[in-house]
């Protein structure tokens, strides 16, 4: 059963900021968080074209040199992958994977905690990771699974095309990230208070 709070005070928005901004200020985390950020928007762009990544990118016999090229060439804004829509919550999404692994590993090394006493806001990254990927692989996957319930004609009525994926995985993310500053509620971090007044 889970215990934790939902976000539903200006309150606890503020809380989210605050801490974001305090652990990010660090450096060392900072640098986590844009790594974070990055692995995971190569990841999903990749992941939008998965007969190109292993014939080109990892198999066969181009440059280094060309097979980076082909890599930043999936990012959104750059290649033709994505809308301008799908490409700006591509970007919302792996900011807040980032930032929310950030937090994570802040919150169970500052804290002396195990992944056992953080299970919430793992869960929470862990859901907004397996639904993070832009629109389209998000409903190739849920065309899979809910072909296995004869219901795969679904995916073509969602509303917004598969954006839904995206928004649901930017809502886990911000659930995530408030549980682990709620967790660090009463703290401090660099000698500030992380409570909001």
């Amino acid at each position: 059963m889970i215990t934790e709070r939902l976000p539903t005070r200006g309150e606890d928005l503020r809380l989210i900021g605050r801490t974001m901004r305090l652990v990010l200020s660090i450096p060392a985390y900072a640098v986590f968080a844009v790594l974070a950020a990055a692995t995971s928007l190569t990841l999903f762009s990749l992941s939008q074209n998965l007969t190109l990544t292993a014939d080109l990118i990892v198999g066969g016999s181009l440059p280094l040199a060309d097979r980076l090229v082909l890599v930043v060439e999936q990012y959104p804004f750059i290649g033709t992958n994505y809308s301008p829509v799908d490409g700006a919550a591509l970007l919302l999404v792996v900011s807040l994977v980032g930032a929310n692994l950030a937090l994570v590993v802040y919150h169970l090394r500052e804290h002396d905690l195990s992944a056992a006493g953080s299970g919430g806001s793992l869960l929470g990254v862990a859901l907004g990771v397996l639904g993070a990927g832009c629109a389209a692989c998000g409903s190739a996957i849920l065309l899979g699974v809910l072909s296995l319930f004869g219901a795969s004609g679904l995916v073509v009525l969602l509303p917004l095309g598969g954006l839904e994926l995206s928004l649901l995985a930017v809502v886990a993310l911000l659930l995530s990230t408030y549980w682990v500053a709620d967790g660090m509620r009463g703290g401090e971090i660099r000698g500030c208070p992380i409570t909001v007044d």
